[in-house]
């Protein structure tokens, strides 16, 4: 079902409006058919992070595959004074790109390819939008969601944020994202249903409150859900009512039934103190087996800090912090030109700044990443020209793009490449995984970073080197222009 969320409306005018006054002035200057290549990549990684993970690819791939400008966009532009022959095509529109794409819940790195199309320039120029919106806000959350994950170490982390999301289409995307990158579960339902997510949810301080007391609340829900109990247990005194009111109910109403108690949780107060006072109630009085949830603005700070000093929690429900990545809400994912084709022949392009960080790598390009065979960890990724191959049977000299004399000869050593085809001629020809299959693949990839890499601070620096014929490519242009 999740491309009827794209399809149950028009995308085609989410665009940047200068996208639109390219596309007329490239019609009007014949040039909607020269053959462009755009990459998208990033720079920099949210919370100076290790890596990014991929994702978001899903919707994009719905959007490309249902680009079509209808009436009502048509009669909009004529009421912005665009020309009868500008709107005609786009009446006529049919995307007829290639693409390619890093797979979701792929590691990835700065100034690296993650998106590459190549097609009509007017077309190619046209889905840069909607290219970034896509990519770049999944992958921020998926990258959060993980980071998250990897500092409950073991633990569950349920997705909570729906109600802080900065829209609803960033609560059920961000729901998405967050499962690809390790969350067990969301709040959401609607996101739930369409991507088949597990949901989860219990109750609210005013389910408590509704109640004439705290006990009689317990046991309406006990009552109504046996095999699916959790308690919200700090409306009023975790310690001193909330637990002593969750086991005389879970004594009286589920045992007598043959139930279990699934969870008691915490939202307020000193959550470490909190949890191990509750987790020896619950001991001693016969529910081990009852697991302690903690919510309430955490993230993998606070997650790590909690667990460093004892905090008896078994699951996390993490919300605000997760879907808007408030310590770092911004992936500045890039779309920029990198190559034409002029009489059958590929001409690169390059961007020039005075900031460094922000010269672009010309000419239509590979990535690879190189992995141990020892290992199987990843060693570094190497961006090449688009007519080269990397032998992998032989010794492999890779050097540091900026600090040249940095070198590494490696042996024994597999390349595989990370940009895979999905349209040709605009038609999609790549199989769309199930979410499973993308959450299970990021943790595969995942572990195929080494712990350095890892660190929430100070990570290791992976490598993102250039071949050496792309190297000498980029630094001639630069000398050239």
């Amino acid at each position: 079902m999740e491309n009827q969320m794209i399809n149950d409306r028009n995308l085609a005018m989410l665009t940047d409006f200068y996208e639109i006054t390219m596309a007329n002035g490239y019609l009007s200057n014949s040039m909607e058919n020269t053959v462009a290549y755009f990459d998208m990549f990033f720079r920099k990684i949210p919370d100076n992070g290790g890596f990014v993970l991929m994702a978001g690819l899903h919707q994009l791939v719905d959007y490309l595959k249902n680009l079509k400008f209808e009436e009502e966009d048509i009669e909009y532009l004529r009421s912005l004074e665009f020309d009868e022959k500008f709107l005609d095509y786009l009446r006529n529109f049919e995307f007829s790109c290639d693409v390619w794409a890093v797979d979701e819940g792929t590691p990835i790195f700065p100034g690296e390819p993650i998106i590459t199309v190549r097609g009509p320039l007017l077309q190619a120029q046209f889905i840069e939008t909607m290219v970034l919106l896509c990519i770049n806000y999944q992958s921020l959350i998926a990258t959060k969601a993980n980071r998250i994950v990897r500092a409950a170490e073991g633990r569950d982390v349920l997705e909570f944020g729906s109600r802080r999301a900065h829209s609803f289409d960033a609560a059920i995307y961000g729901g998405r994202a967050a499962y690809i990158g390790g969350c067990s579960a969301t709040s959401n339902t609607l996101c739930g249903r369409h991507f088949g997510i597990p949901v989860s949810g219990t109750m609210a301080h005013s389910w408590v409150q509704m109640f004439d007391t705290e006990l009689d609340a317990f046991t309406a829900y006990a009552k109504k859900y046996p095999d699916d109990c959790t308690l919200l247990v700090d409306t009023y005194h975790t310690i001193e009512s909330g637990i002593p009111h969750a086991i005389e109910v879970f004594n009286k109403i589920l045992v007598p039934g043959g139930h279990r108690p699934k969870a008691v949780r915490i939202d307020s107060g000193d959550i470490t103190y909190l949890s191990k006072k509750a987790r020896k109630m619950l001991d001693e009085a016969g529910f081990p087996d009852c697991k302690i949830v903690a919510s309430n603005s955490l993230d993998e700070y606070i997650i790590r800090d909690m667990l460093m000093q004892g905090a008896a929690v078994d699951l996390f429900g993490v919300g605000e912090r997760l879907i808007t990545s408030s310590s770092s809400p911004v992936l500045g994912g890039v779309y920029k030109l990198c190559a034409i084709e002029k009489d059958g022949k590929i001409i690169p392009k390059i961007k020039l700044s005075d900031n460094v960080a922000k010269i672009s790598t010309p000419d239509y390009k590979k990535v690879w990443r190189l992995f141990s065979r020892e290992s199987g960890k990843a060693i570094a990724d190497l961006i090449t020209c688009h007519d080269e191959e990397i032998d992998d049977t032989k010794p492999l000299e890779i050097f540091d793009p900026d600090y040249t004399w940095k070198k590494k000869t490696i042996t024994n050593f597999v390349a595989r490449p990370l940009l895979k085809k999905i349209f040709e001629n605009g038609k999609y020809i790549a199989k769309s995984p199930s979410i499973e299959d993308i959450r299970n693949y990021c943790c595969e990839q995942i572990d195929t970073m080494w712990e350095e890499v890892l660190r929430f601070e100070n990570p290791h620096n992976y490598y993102v080197d250039l071949s050496q014929k792309l190297w000498d490519k980029k630094q001639q242009m630069i000398k050239n222009n």
